[in-house]
């Protein structure tokens, strides 16, 4: 079979350069290129956007659909890498000239000031047969696509020379406070966690795309809090791995500690991928269609703002999410640390992806006081003025408003970020250890892995696992304390909803029996898990190709 050309742009998939960036030389033809393919929902399958019904299945691919496209990359001499049937992914690799052809393409090299990357200009097309099987390609172009939400408490001296203050950093600073650290379990205990369960039999899952966890450092820290050393497996996604020694690792050693300190009986695993956009998708498919380790929740305390998408990306990952909630996992991400704006310099105020999809939890950033556990004033994080962040949120401009939200008094049409808060400030963060040395870290990147853990609680104790917990969160206001003081310079807080904290902080107990009150999923058994690697779904030499794909991505 010939390969037909590509002719049928696919809706959405417009990309162009990073800002600033330029193009300064051809792919090379015979340089190896990945690819992961998403596909159509089958008929009849519930709207992305939609609460999850609990306990519902999730919507895998058509096989014929799977077929077509392994006929197209079959004559397109592109190679089947990896097949996810329930993620509705194929993984294909080939060179970039066939790729190139394959999708009609001019794949380049571009470099900024701060990096170089491989990219694309314009849309990606299809031949007719794919024409509306194929809903999303991604990868191609390997630039980063995504940056971790933590804060390091610094020096007030050392806050301009952060990297997320390049922007501000040019005049000179305030007196910023002196960082002042809590252990996770003392906001724990302030936040009303539930003491008589710790977790146990539940599995949480941590998405990270870069850094790693040293397991001498996570025996001296939970030593040092009287507690055992967790569970945490690394699980390698498309050639990542876990690999500490770069500045991702404090927030990496961040989501293990927080979720080992407040629920100290749960099972970590923490699935590594590329920083790519298919790196990122493959990570989250491979935990949410885990059924070794069948996670009950999952954190992720990465992204960036929605204009950093194209809309078939977002909507992708968007149904990736509400497959999630329809089997039961609830799913935790970081509103961002970069204020309204999220860091983007072009004026407007932004929404950080993937908080802003509807199927997920948005998790906002306060500034927590405490006297000893009892808590003596929570505000809105914004510390924008001293170069040490500010809690995002906002509302959406792709997704609309979804159903839990229509009566939550949101500004304008669109979704609202975040759903709910915690203590994110790096002046009075938490107490971790990183690199054999312990540091207060801050940050969304924080909130996220602390509602994991309360949520892994509130399983353990309902015996079933809540699933999305939206309907939960929407429905029982009173289970949250409302944050009504600060603002994130660009929306301020109120009584109740706003774009800075969402509903609010968390009333641990009033949290679980809040959950407790609404469907939610039977508990599931997990497997014995003997292998560090992500499911594929494959046998054969295509497993094998499938656990040997490259980090392409070099800074």
């Amino acid at each position: 079979m010939t390969h037909a050309y590509p002719t049928v742009p696919l809706p959405g998939s417009r990309r162009d350069p990073l800002p600033g960036a330029v193009r300064v030389a051809d792919a090379a033809p015979d340089e190896t290129v990945f690819a992961t393919l998403v596909l159509r929902r089958v008929a009849n399958q519930p709207g992305a956007s939609d609460q999850p019904a609990p306990g519902a299945a999730g919507v895998a691919a058509d096989p014929d659909d799977m077929q077509d496209v392994r006929t197209f990359a079959a004559a397109a001499g592109l190679d089947v890498a990896g097949v996810n049937l329930a993620a509705r992914s194929i993984r294909l690799r080939g060179t970039a000239a066939a790729m190139s052809a394959a999708f009609g393409v001019d794949l380049g090299a571009y470099e900024t000031a701060e990096l170089r990357y491989r990219g694309r200009q314009g849309s990606i097309y299809l031949p007719e047969e794919l024409d509306g099987v194929v809903v999303a390609v991604l990868g191609l172009d390997n630039r980063p696509t995504a940056r971790a939400h933590f804060r390091i408490a610094v020096a007030p001296t050392q806050a301009a020379a952060h990297p997320d203050n390049a922007a501000t950093a040019a005049a000179p600073a305030p007196p910023a406070a002196v960082p002042t650290g809590y252990s996770p379990r003392e906001i724990a205990a302030a936040y009303g966690f539930p003491t008589d369960v710790n977790g146990s039999g539940q599995t949480v899952a941590i998405i990270e795309l870069g850094g790693g966890f040293r397991t001498d450092d996570l025996t001296t820290y939970f030593s040092g809090l009287g507690l055992p050393t967790p569970t945490v497996e690394a699980v390698e996604v498309d050639g990542a791995s876990n690999a500490p020694g770069v500045d991702a690792d404090g927030e990496v050693m961040l989501d293990i500690e927080v979720i080992g300190a407040v629920a100290p009986g749960v099972t970590m695993a923490v699935y590594f991928g590329p920083n790519t956009t298919d790196g990122f998708y493959d990570a989250i498919a491979a935990a949410v269609h885990d059924n070794a380790r069948r996670p009950s929740v999952i954190s992720i305390s990465w992204g960036q703002a929605e204009a950093g998408w194209t809309p078939s990306q977002l909507d992708a990952y968007d149904a990736l999410f509400a497959d999630a909630g329809a089997a039961g996992i609830s799913v935790y991400v970081a509103s961002g640390d970069n204020g309204a704006t999220d860091g983007d310099n072009d004026g407007g105020l932004h929404v950080d992806f993937p908080a802003s999809s509807p199927s997920v939890a948005g998790c906002g950033g306060t500034k927590l006081t405490l006297d000893g556990t009892t808590i003596t004033d929570e505000v809105v994080w914004n510390e924008l003025s001293a170069n040490e962040g500010a809690t995002g949120g906002g509302i959406s401009g792709h997704f609309s408003t979804p159903t839990y939200q229509v009566n939550a008094g949101l500004p304008d049409e669109g979704r609202g970020v975040p759903d709910i808060a915690g203590n994110a400030d790096p002046v009075t963060g938490y107490i971790v250890r990183v690199g054999g040395q312990n540091e207060v870290i801050g940050g969304t990147s924080a909130v996220a892995p602390l509602w994991a853990g309360l949520t892994a609680l509130a399983n353990q104790r309902n015996g079933g696992a809540i699933g999305a917990p939206h309907v939960s969160l929407y429905t029982t206001p009173t289970a949250l304390r409302d944050i009504t003081v600060g603002d994130n310079a660009g929306y301020s807080a109120a009584t109740g909803w706003d774009a800075c904290t969402g509903l609010g902080t968390p009333r641990g107990d009033l949290v679980v029996a809040a959950f407790a009150s609404t469907g939610r999923t039977p508990p599931v058994a997990s497997s014995p898990v003997t292998s560090g690697t992500a499911p594929t779904g494959l046998s054969g030499p295509e497993a094998a190709d499938a656990d040997a794909s490259p980090n392409e991505f070099s800074w």
